[in-house]
């Protein structure tokens, strides 16, 4: 992970000073690019503790296209929501804060990542109650209200057509981006076959580079993982191509107690169960997903800038 910690400096020594939309203020570079060969190691950060479980559950959260914080905390904790109050996920505040400003119900957060990869551009509806728990049913007797399920699409589309160049994954819908809790920062993800192999580069429009980056690198390279095994391939590379990178003010002391640190050798991933399909990769829990021989040096934390 030497790539990561040479963007954190690079930023620290060229970086523009910034304000921001949290208010907190930036040091920020426009455009940079990481490459992470995955045959040499999952590019799990290893000079502080990645918090995988989060990582995983966000992830299986996404692919299975939920708009509900609580469904989030349920996958990530393997509980009941009823058991999990005083449990809180990456996206709590936001739930917490934009979601309310929206007028949303307790835990909704409208059509973010996941719906748009699963239910691009479907219909999303202005009397929540507790219908948005439950949109199978309500796109079955309504089919025109569903939009495109994207993952299925590039899963069928990389088996039957993987020279093609519009292998592409995106996240940002200008129709709906006034209904979200958090308009997406990694945008759009593009992936590509070659020698039997695939890789992925995501482009990610904004980047908190000290908290942000570490998870998106893994979780991006945990569906290169997932998406090559459904459809028999190995995997390659992962590029993150990054438009504003910026480290926030608040973590200056953080970023530099970082890199003191020496990077450690890279994990392997263990996927414990088979799949064959995104049906039955919903069917696995966050324990299914294991990183062997990660030996982190010790977390760092910091103030998420919302």
């Amino acid at each position: 992970m030497r790539t990561y910690l040479d963007a954190l400096q690079e930023i620290l020594d060229f970086g523009d000073e910034k304000t921001d939309r949290t208010g907190v203020g930036t040091q920020s570079i426009f455009g940079y690019q990481m490459r992470f060969d995955l045959t040499k190691g999952f590019p799990a950060v290893t000079t502080k503790r990645l918090a995988w479980k989060s990582v995983v559950g966000e992830l299986l959260w996404f692919l299975e296209g939920s708009m509900d914080e609580r469904r989030l905390a349920e996958i990530t904790y393997g509980k009941d929501r009823s058991e999990l109050e005083d449990k809180r996920t990456i996206w709590t505040d936001n739930a917490e804060n934009q979601g309310k400003e929206l007028g949303y119900p307790d835990g909704f957060l409208g059509p973010v990542y996941g719906f748009q990869w699963r239910n691009f551009n479907g219909a999303v509806y202005e009397h929540y109650g507790a219908v948005y728990e439950h949109y199978g049913a309500v796109y079955n007797s309504a089919p025109h209200l569903k939009g495109v399920d994207q993952i299925e699409w590039l899963i069928n589309e990389i088996r039957t057509n993987p020279d093609s160049r519009r292998l592409i994954l995106s996240a940002w819908n200008p129709n709906q981006i006034d209904k979200m809790a958090l308009p997406p920062c990694h945008t759009l993800a593009q992936f590509y076959v070659s020698n039997g192999k695939l890789s992925c580069q995501m482009y990610q429009r904004s980047a908190d580079l000290f908290l942000g980056v570490p998870f998106n690198i893994a979780s991006y390279a945990l569906l290169t993982h997932i998406i090559a095994k459904i459809t028999d391939l190995e995997v390659q590379d992962f590029v993150l191509t990054v438009g504003d990178a910026h480290i926030y003010n608040t973590h200056y002391d953080a970023v530099n107690e970082q890199l003191q640190r020496t990077p450690q050798e890279l994990p392997t991933l263990n996927i414990v169960k088979d799949f064959s399909s995104i049906e039955e990769v919903l069917g696995l829990v966050v324990s299914d997903f294991q990183l062997e021989n990660y030996n982190p040096l010790s977390a760092i934390k910091a103030e998420m800038a919302i």
